[in-house]
């Protein structure tokens, strides 16, 4: 019984396919919007989630405060208000994990006939484990390295490209302002950070290295910014409060006193940009669904359209005994192959643009099996709604009135 319903479903689909096509068009329009916004937005949640995992977890920075100069206020971490006995006090806070000191600048370095403009981290091995930042070959500096101010570095990814090239950096002898450094380690590719930064375009060196024989500092032991590390997101309040009391008694600040140091969340600050990616994924989402909705108004106007123009079909199988449901199931079934054959074809159509707007603008995709099913199962329940009132409408003619209708 059912294959037969199938069966004459099918062929009343083929007696107009431009119809059927134009009807069917609607719900691919729907479908495929749907994969390919929810691709995209998926995407670019993955994108921000990978920029987190790379940037840490449970991280705060410490930057200096600003200072005045001919009466022009500077930024954050211009004053040398932070030093590295600072951030060992930190480090025995409860809640605090590891603490790296930080002195940064840029500077040109030279390899052979090679050279490259790039950012110079003066830290401590801490740093590495703050940043859950491991090494692809060789191995970090140590503490006697950080005591001797050893003229050692540590690469990028970014940097390995543009001064070596095919051959092995560990144990290569490079220079930065004119300074021979020794290559301990490759550094594995973090990739972008949220501000679209190349994080790999980097060389880490000891802290003292970078003080003395590159950067020079303000006053002896002074930082530019403190990398904390919280123990879990749970110690994460109690870290930051710990850090605010312990920075003014260390630096002797009255109550009414501004902060000489500046205490930024980099945790709290990635969860934001990734809730903002994952609403603006589900806005596409939704925005593509409105698609659906027309497409299933279209079905419901064929439908209807479709009875009336079978009207006498349907007085004549009603006469010859076809019963309400049998006819309620008849129009319903057509109704809902063609939402489902519009579906599949929408299904490939948007995962095939998914994937040519990766192959054309590199933008980060990810073709969900739960979006795709999730498409199918919304087309087809439309096609059921849309569907059963020109069923309905079919099933509950008058015999008689269908027989006289011309």
């Amino acid at each position: 019984m059912f294959g037969a319903m199938l069966g004459e479903a099918w062929h009343a689909m083929g007696a107009n396919r431009l119809r059927t096509f134009l009807t069917m068009l609607g719900m691919v329009i729907g479908v495929s919007a749907v994969v390919l916004m929810m691709a995209i937005g998926q995407g670019a949640q993955e994108s921000v989630k990978q920029s987190i995992n790379a940037m840490g977890s449970n991280l705060f920075i410490v930057l200096s405060g600003s200072r005045t100069t001919s009466g022009a206020r500077l930024g954050g971490g211009n004053a040398a208000s932070l030093t590295v006995q600072d951030g060992e006090a930190i480090a025995r806070l409860e809640g605090v994990k590891a603490v790296a000191p930080v002195s940064m600048g840029n500077a040109q370095v030279i390899f052979g006939s090679s050279n490259w403009a790039t950012s110079i981290i003066g830290t401590t091995p801490d740093y590495l484990d703050v940043r859950g930042w491991n090494l692809t070959e060789g191995y970090s500096f140590s503490d006697s390295d950080i005591r001797s101010a050893t003229r050692v570095a540590l690469v990028g990814k970014t940097v390995v490209e543009n001064l070596f090239a095919d051959s092995d950096p560990v144990g290569k002898t490079i220079r930065i302002k004119q300074a021979p450094f020794v290559v301990l380690g490759v550094l594995e590719s973090k990739g972008q950070s949220l501000d679209g930064r190349d994080q790999d375009d980097t060389i880490i060196v000891p802290l003292t290295t970078a003080q003395r024989k590159l950067f020079g500092a303000q006053f002896p032991d002074s930082v530019r910014m403190l990398m904390v590390q919280a123990e879990s997101p749970q110690t994460m309040t109690m870290a930051e409060n710990g850090m605010n009391s312990l920075l003014r008694q260390r630096h002797k600040l009255r109550e009414d006193d501004e902060d000489d140091f500046f205490v930024r969340n980099l945790t709290a600050a990635a969860k934001s940009a990734a809730e903002t990616t994952r609403t603006m994924s589900l806005l596409l989402g939704a925005i593509a669904s409105v698609s659906l909705l027309v497409g299933g108004i279209g079905i419901m106007n064929i439908m209807l359209v479709s009875v009336t123009e079978r009207t006498r079909e349907i007085g004549i199988r009603m006469a010859i005994g076809a019963r309400e449901r049998d006819i309620m199931q008849q129009f319903l079934l057509e109704a809902i192959m063609i939402s489902v054959a519009g579906c599949l074809i929408g299904l490939f159509l948007g995962i095939g643009g998914a994937l040519l707007v990766n192959l054309l603008t590199g933008a980060s995709i990810v073709i969900s099996s739960n979006a795709a099913i999730t498409a199918f199962a919304v087309a087809a329940t439309v096609g059921v709604f849309f569907g059963f009132y020109p069923a309905r409408k079919a099933a509950r003619m008058n015999p008689i009135e269908a027989l006289r209708y011309q």
